[in-house]
């Protein structure tokens, strides 16, 4: 009994206080997201947004990013330099209250800054919580000082370390391998995010040399967000140029948008605020979108192109690229990580400006809105006929209900958290997939070849794919905007096919319709990838599965001299009993989950790999040839 009372204690000796920077160690997912990779870059972004406010404060013009050999990461910039100096409240150096108070810096201060990108202060502090060390160099007053840190805590006083005719400040961190689950920076994951900056900064210079390949670029973008717009339409067909282009400011908002119309069928509008991107959009975007149908549908009625029928949000979004650039002071977001933005006053202030700047645009452009115009009312047909073609499908599919189309083998099991769905290339591969499953929670539908490209395919055309209807029917949920992840019958869907180039196509096509027209579904991380075996090597009665050539390499040595090597080219070579115990058990398979990290990169290479436009394509695959591991020709 005083056991189960102590252990349930709870008076004012239970509270405790995270003193400095303990309570970023004990929580770092509250202050950076995560601990995997993506925390990891997000870090490498605080120290790159102090140096970028700097920019937009009209201090600095350069930000410059080394990935250091030793795996640390080295940020410096040309502008005023962080304040070094006692501070007379704090009875702290300036320099170390930065590096060390959660709330400390000068975005708290509107004469320091007006707008900027940083965590509100919190951003470099929390960068050195998380570091094994960092060295901070400030070079301010014509002189040049230093403070080294570890995992937050100072190595001693600032120091003053020389004289300098420059300003700036430079920071190099090394992450802590206790922290991070990897603590390997991604030089694309840096890159993609540096040329986004750049873009939205057209004062900027970005300089990014990775020290550990040799590889490097430098960003510097004088057409700003409208050669973001085209950058991001590099792989699709623009059906005006330039992009429309409005600037201005309202209620002490500061709005930079960049939109074009392409002959596609995909909408891709991303939203930043202070240079940060936000995903999830919010208020800004809220205010976009309602000014963008609104002006579009006046413009059409008074010019006489609409008569008798309104056009919807996501027709007069069909096809659209869009960037959505604003600047605030102080913006309110929603989580720490600034996913969506919540302040009240962006929303009326973008859809007060959009409002009026795209009439006058449409006015001054009468061509280049009849074709806006023109693109929804296409987009609408579209959507009437694509609404047609579900509905029939819907009815279709409880009348035929008991035996579901596609050759769906179901499982037992009727929760739906449980279940998993394999989507197998072939019948041969199907057939031993049905055999060697758990009937109780795993199920099996056969593909016959490859769906529709749904990259290229009209929204109303992809349901008349029989393939897409069985997928669509077995997985639940619906399909374009209206899918809906609460209704689907299963809570993994398995993509399982052939480890060859024809294999990997179909993959591909399987993925770009997921994240085209069931895109909840990658987003929330339904969708897998089966990682099947590529090499039996066996000797007797033993045997061992290689997942590449260097685990078979292992397995020849390990089993010695006459240990014979089977190369599977497709799943169908492997009997049932291979083909659980390798890939669909799970206390032995392997699979790979599919995350969208970014949702512009995402964009961008469904638009490459999937698009008419076979440049864009060509320099993917030839930038990316040496990345390739098992290339069956």
């Amino acid at each position: 009994m005083d056991g189960d009372k102590e252990q349930g204690l709870y008076d004012a000796d239970s509270i405790v206080a995270l003193k400095g920077l303990e309570a970023v160690r004990k929580r770092p997912g509250m202050y950076i997201g995560s601990t995997d990779a993506r925390g990891l870059h997000h870090l490498v972004y605080e120290v790159v947004d102090n140096g970028i406010d700097e920019v937009m404060a009209g201090y600095a013009d350069r930000v410059n990013v080394y990935i250091n050999e030793d795996g640390s990461v080295t940020v410096n910039d040309d502008g005023r330099g962080i304040p070094v100096g006692m501070n007379k409240e704090e009875g702290k150096d300036a320099l170390e209250m930065c590096l060390t108070d959660l709330h400390a810096g000068g975005k708290f201060n509107q004469n320091s800054y007006k707008v900027s990108g940083g965590l509100h202060g919190v951003g470099v502090s929390v960068v050195n919580a998380l570091s094994k060390r960092l060295t901070a160099i400030v070079e301010r007053d014509g002189k040049m000082f230093r403070q080294t840190y570890k995992i937050g805590i100072p190595d001693g006083p600032v120091e003053l370390i020389g004289d300098s005719e420059n300003t700036g400040t430079t920071i190099t961190f090394y992450p802590d391998g206790d922290i991070f689950e990897t603590v390997v920076f991604d030089y694309e994951i840096l890159q993609n995010r540096f040329r986004n900056q750049a873009f939205l900064n057209k004062e900027a210079t970005i300089y990014f040399e990775d020290k550990r390949t040799g590889k490097s670029d430098t960003f510097h973008y004088d057409g700003g967000v409208s050669e973001f717009v085209q950058y991001l339409n590099r792989s699709k067909k623009a059906i005006h140029d330039p992009p429309i282009a409005l600037a201005g400011e309202r209620n002490g908002v500061m709005m930079d948008i960049a939109l074009q119309y392409t002959d596609g069928y995909n909408e891709e509008i991303d939203s930043f605020v202070n240079t940060i991107y936000t995903p999830e959009g919010g208020t800004h975007m809220t205010g976009f979108r309602a000014a963008l149908t609104k002006t579009i549908n006046d413009y059409g009625k008074s010019s006489g192109l609409l008569k008798d029928t309104t056009l919807e949000g996501s027709d007069v979004r069909e096809g659209l690229t869009a960037i959505v650039s604003i600047r605030m002071p102080e913006p309110q977001f929603e989580g720490q990580t600034k996913a969506k933005l919540g302040s009240s006053i962006a929303q009326k202030a973008v859809s007060t400006f959009m409002n009026e700047k795209l009439a006058e645009y449409f006015l001054e452009n009468p061509a280049v809105a009849a074709l806006v115009v023109r693109k929804g009312i296409s987009a609408l047909e579209s959507r009437e006929a694509a609404r047609k073609a579900r509905d029939a499908t819907r009815r279709k599919s409880v009348l035929e209900s008991t035996s579901l189309p596609g050759k769906l083998a179901d499982c037992s099991e009727k929760d739906p958290a449980k279940c998993e769905l394999y989507i197998v290339e072939g019948e041969s591969a199907g057939g031993s997939a049905k055999q060697g499953r758990d009937r109780m929670f795993q199920a099996i539908l056969p593909l016959r070849g490859k769906i529709l490209n749904v990259e290229k395919a009209r929204p109303d055309k992809v349901l008349d794919n029989e393939e897409i209807r069985n997928l669509m029917i077995a997985i639940g949920g619906g399909i374009g905007k209206e899918f809906d992840t609460d209704k689907i019958r299963y809570n993994s869907i398995v993509i399982m096919t052939d480890a060859d180039v024809d294999g990997a196509h179909i993959g591909t096509l399987l993925l770009t319709l997921f994240y085209r027209q069931m895109r909840p579904l990658v987003e929330k991380g339904h969708v897998f990838l089966a990682m099947p075996p590529l090499y039996r090597v066996y000797k007797g009665k033993k045997e061992i599965y290689a997942y590449n050539d260097e685990e078979m390499a292992k397995a020849v040595e390990e089993l010695g001299t006459g240990a014979n090597v089977s190369r599977y080219k497709g799943l169908g070579e492997m009997n049932p009993q291979q083909l659980w115990d390798t890939t669909m058990n799970p206390e032995s398979r392997m699979m790979k989950k599919i995350e969208i990290q970014d949702a512009i990169i995402a964009d961008q290479l469904f638009s490459i790999l999937m698009g008419d436009d076979v440049e864009p394509r060509r320099d993917f695959i030839i930038e990316h040839a040496h990345e390739v591991i098992n290339l069956d020709v």
